[in-house]
Formats: structure tokens, sequence, C-alpha cells
């Protein structure tokens, strides 16, 4: 409802399309391509346990998408969240085999999935609307599916970077 002045017709209102819910995406990847990406069922916690489940299917992607790495040894680099420091994921990412790299906590400036992986994903998606969970999950594949491996190095590179310039400035860097 709206007030308007007698014999005034009130404004036109546009029909609303709902879009799709969020939807988490746990992306792997490495410095050729992504290796994995796992879509949370709607109802579902992302806990230990599943994160643990996560890990084995990365193993797997590592098995068959790059074969000789597991021998050669994988580095592994993930945030701080609770889901990656519960004692279940930490056994799980021993059983692997990967090697983990120390993340300083609070410091997405030095996390390659949110500088790099995720940002330029949320850029090419921004203002795209999404008829269900089905049709963002094919332009989140075919976002990466195009992208060459010279890209992901690239963001692997700019990790050196940046901790360069954070052990230069003795941990005051954020990226603006």
């Amino acid at each position: 409802m709206q007030w308007t002045k007698k014999r005034e017709r009130p404004p036109k209102k546009f029909k609303v399309q709902k879009s799709a819910l969020k939807l988490m995406a746990t992306i792997f990847w490495d410095s050729e391509g992504v290796l994995l990406i796992d879509y949370l069922p709607k109802g579902t916690i992302m806990n230990g346990q599943y994160y643990t489940n996560l890990l084995a299917q990365a193993r797997e992607a590592v098995e068959q998408k790059r074969r000789g790495k597991l021998s050669r040894g994988v580095l592994f680099l993930q945030d701080n969240a609770s889901v990656h420091t519960a004692r279940v994921s930490r056994q799980a990412l021993k059983d692997t085999g990967f090697s983990e790299i120390d993340h300083p906590p609070y410091s997405p400036d030095l996390a390659p999935s949110d500088y790099f992986l995720f940002s330029n994903l949320k850029k090419e998606l921004r203002g795209r609307r999404f008829i269900d969970d089905n049709q963002m999950k094919m332009a989140v594949e075919s976002h990466f599916d195009c992208k060459e491996k010279e890209y992901f190095l690239g963001g692997l590179k700019a990790l050196y970077t940046r901790c360069e310039k954070c052990i230069s400035l003795e941990g005051d860097y954020i990226e603006k």
C-alpha cells in the first residue's frame, strides 16, 4: 500500500523473480587446475566428519588427475576454520599423506582461495541470476573449465609475493 492523491494511480510494481539461495562450495585446487568441487547439500552442516570425507575424495582426485604427485609429496594449505582444526579433520589430513603448510590465523590476504580463486569467481558471477542450484553449479564449473594452467599457477605465485611482502612489513600487510 502507498499513499496517493485522489484519482492518481499508484506506481507500477515489478514482479520479483526469486533467485536461487546460497550454495556452499568447497574447492580443492592446485597449480594445474581444479581437482574437486563439492557442493554442500541443503540441510547438511559442514563439520569434521563431512570434511574428513572431502579429504578422502581430494586424495582420490589427486591420484586420478595428478598421477605420481602423491609419491613426490603434496603440500596442503587451508585456513584455520574450526572444521579444518577439528581433531577428526587433523587425523584425516594425516591419513591422506598430505603435508600441511601452516597458515597464520586471520589472514585472508595469504589464502589463495580467498584473494584469488573465489574473488575472481564472484566477479564473474556478480549480477547474474540463476533459476536453480544446477544452473549455478554449471556456471561455477564452466568458469573453471575454461581456465588454462597458467591461471591457477599465477594464483599460487601471488602467494609467494604476498608472503614476502608480509615478512618485509613484519606482519602488517593487508591487501586493499
